[in-house]
């Protein structure tokens, strides 16, 4: 019962230790022949197994639709190659062990190919086995070689083409992603597989090299051991040792040619969905004058006195044949097609009665991030990549924290770009961009390390803080010296993140603001009902909600936002005044932001005289500060960026107080130069808060 439930256990495993055991038994046997003595029936066994082996992998190559579809043909050239050598090696050691013994000591078919094919003759033999390694070294190897280079060289470099014509497509609508994914593994498995023909092919022609070689050897070696060690004359050891080495090489070199010859089909196929019989033999035949003329010239030459009439003749009539069958077949397929009625369906799908619609015009991408192609990794999910997830928790956090739903990223590869490089894009333009290294890992310096690391130096595109790119296997190594790691796909994710939030206004649009309006009706109906466009219209609520974004504030409380516009929008229309209304009835909420559950506001203030020139200026060249003097700009500008870099180093976000009627020129004149810097108003500051004053601009 144990014995059976042993077996039992085992036959549960038995597919998954048996799968794939063939190539590695196949490799320790060769090494096996090379290190231990071999009878002559097993060379019997072997020698015929590598002759089924090399037809075998021959007939493959010929009926390969495309090259591709043996992809494997590199690692079988090898592994054939390898138990050929093995062979010779021991086949060597029975020859030279046993050689005295007679022709048969090395096992039939040595004794086969020595005697039969060549009759005997050693003198034939070389000659048969000069002849072989001449077509296979000279002929065969050489220009496969040759081939197999140029192709490797041109497939690589016709590889970024491939790559854009693809795109193309893909952009064009012609074809869907999974079949632009299909094709894109198409063009490398094709790259990698010429490159590998490329070396492969060496194995050949040192296989030819080895084949002389080792005949060389074998015939010298026997010589030495039959006159030396067994007492043979020159002419017994002469007859033995060359008809059994020639043997030898024969059978060796019958397989060499074989492979040498399906390395040739492989590498000089073209990628059709056709067998190399039906592309020649259509190529070939496929016009009946090149058949008609060769049967003109063989007749010709058949009827002249003194020819060979019959064979002539033969293939004279022959073609002749072939040709009066291929018109016919014209002639009946012509008529077929001439007698075939018109489809109106036909003509319609044709490329060229196809006609223009407003779906061949496509929109420019809300938030587009291309990536170059060996940055493919991080956004397949098959290969691992967590760059889609990376970048929808991002979404989902923006759009929690801005108030309303962020669209989505569309996602392509660019070539471009170069191959480790995104390009972050908002309403088709590019709004930042940098260079990721898929494998490798980010080591950011937040200020103070205790070390350095070796890698690839870098900057986070975020933060603007030095940065190495390292290895996996140094993660833990930097960690300890104080660097903050990360790796490409979160990078890239915190970038897009900062960008959105930097740009949250330009995301905001009509469909937006219509879908927060209809998701604010489901709950509170009377406060949406008739707002748009009786109180406010739409154009100018999508504009308040904007401003509010762009100098950072947050518009989740829509229901305080709406409230606020019902009151004041009745006296005015004007996007600012609504702005700065709209704030004040947030200003909990935005001075919480910035302080948290701080009871004291450290804040930057402008001198009297300062706010009394901007006043006048303000009303000399309007809201948008045109009558600023440049100078005072200029230095006004300076002494902000000064004061908002003191407040940052203590570790407190800088913050501007001004009047009411100066904060939104503020606001845009430091936006750019400044943009961490926030401006309030007075009015801006809760009852339950106090300022601290830490510093005045522009006092003497």
């Amino acid at each position: 019962m144990e014995l059976k439930a042993t077996l039992s256990s085992f036959g549960q495993y038995r597919s998954v230790l048996t799968k794939g055991i063939g190539t590695p038994l196949l490799v320790v046997c060769s090494l096996g022949m090379v290190i231990l003595p071999m009878p002559a029936f097993m060379l019997d066994i072997l020698f015929t197994f590598n002759i089924a082996l090399a037809l075998l992998v021959l007939l493959v190559a010929i009926y390969t639709r495309r090259p591709l579809d043996f992809a494997a043909f590199p690692t079988v050239l090898l592994i054939t190659t390898l138990l050929r050598l093995a062979l010779n090696i021991a086949s060597t050691r029975v020859v030279l062990l046993e050689g005295h013994n007679g022709p048969d000591a090395a096992g039939h078919v040595i004794e086969a190919f020595g005697s039969v094919v060549i009759g005997g003759n050693f003198a034939v033999g070389l000659i048969v086995f000069a002849i072989l390694m001449i077509i296979n070294f000279v002929v065969v190897t050489k220009g496969a070689g040759r081939i197999a280079e140029v192709s490797a060289r041109f497939t690589l470099d016709a590889m970024p083409g491939k790559q854009m014509a693809i795109d193309a497509d893909l952009n064009a609508g012609l074809i869907n992603q999974d079949e632009a994914k299909r094709r894109r593994a198409d063009v490398t498995s094709e790259a990698d597989f010429y490159g590998s023909m490329d070396g492969a092919s060496k194995f050949v022609k040192g296989d030819a090299v080895a084949g002389i070689m080792i005949l060389l050897i074998n015939i010298i070696g026997g010589f030495i051991i039959g006159m030396a060690q067994h007492g043979l004359g020159f002419a017994e050891a002469t007859e033995i040792y060359t008809l059994l080495t020639i043997g030898d090489g024969l059978v060796a070199q019958l397989p060499s040619l074989m492979l040498s010859i399906a390395a040739a089909i492989i590498v000089t196929r073209q990628n059709t969905e056709q067998d190399m019989g039906t592309v020649v033999l259509g190529q070939m035949f496929n016009e009946p004058k090149s058949l008609i003329i060769s049967a003109a010239i063989l007749l010709i030459i058949g009827i002249v006195p003194g020819m060979p009439h019959f064979a002539f003749l033969l293939l004279g009539g022959i073609c002749a044949g072939g040709a009066w069958i291929r018109l016919n077949y014209s002639k009946k397929k012509a008529l077929e097609l001439a007698s075939k009625p018109v489809v109106a369906g036909d003509t319609a799908r044709t490329p060229e009665q196809k006609d223009l619609s407003w779906d061949d015009v496509t929109p420019v991408d809300v938030i587009g991030l291309e990536v170059g192609y060996r940055l493919i990794p991080l956004v397949d999910r098959t290969q691992g990549g967590e760059l889609l997830n990376r970048i929808k928790g991002v979404r989902k956090k923006l759009s929690q924290e801005l108030g309303f739903l962020v669209p989505p990223v569309h996602i392509r590869d660019n070539l471009d770009l170069q191959p480790n490089q995104y390009r972050i894009s908002l309403m088709g333009v590019t709004c930042g961009e940098s260079e990721v290294y898929h494998d490798r890992e980010m080591a950011i310096n937040p200020g103070q390390v205790f070390g350095t690391v070796n890698g690839i130096e870098g900057r986070d595109p975020a933060f603007g803080l030095d940065a190495v790119w390292i290895t996996k296997d140094q993660v833990d190594y930097a960690q300890s010296l104080g660097y903050t790691v990360v790796d490409a796909s979160t990078v890239i994710a915190t970038h897009l993140s900062q960008l959105l939030t930097q740009h949250a206004a330009q995301l905001l649009g009509h469909d937006e603001v219509q879908n927060l309006l209809e998701l604010i009706g489901r709950n509170q109906p009377k406060l949406t009902e008739g707002l748009v466009p009786g109180v406010v219209a739409m154009g100018t609520l999508v504009k308040v909600l904007q401003n509010l974004l762009s100098e950072g504030v947050t518009i989740r409380d829509m229901r305080t936002l709406l409230q606020t516009l019902v009151e004041y929008a009745p006296r005015s229309q004007d996007p600012d005044v609504l702005t700065a209304a709209c704030r004040i009835s947030l200003r909990r909420l935005i001075v919480q932001s910035i302080v948290g559950g701080e009871n004291i506001i450290p804040v930057i203030t402008l001198a009297p005289d300062l706010e009394r020139i901007l006043h006048q200026s303000l009303q000399a060249g309007g809201a948008e500060g045109a009558g600023i003097e440049p100078g005072l700009a200029e230095r006004m500008q300076k002494s902000l960026t000064e004061a908002a870099q003191r407040q940052e180093l203590e570790g407190q976000t800088p913050v501007l107080l001004t009047s009411g009627v100066l904060r939104n020129t503020l606001s845009r004149f430091v936006r750019n130069a400044i943009p961490n810097l926030r401006i309030l108003s007075y009015q801006e500051i809760p009852e339950d808060k106090q300022i601290r004053i830490v510093s005045s601009v522009g006092q003497q």
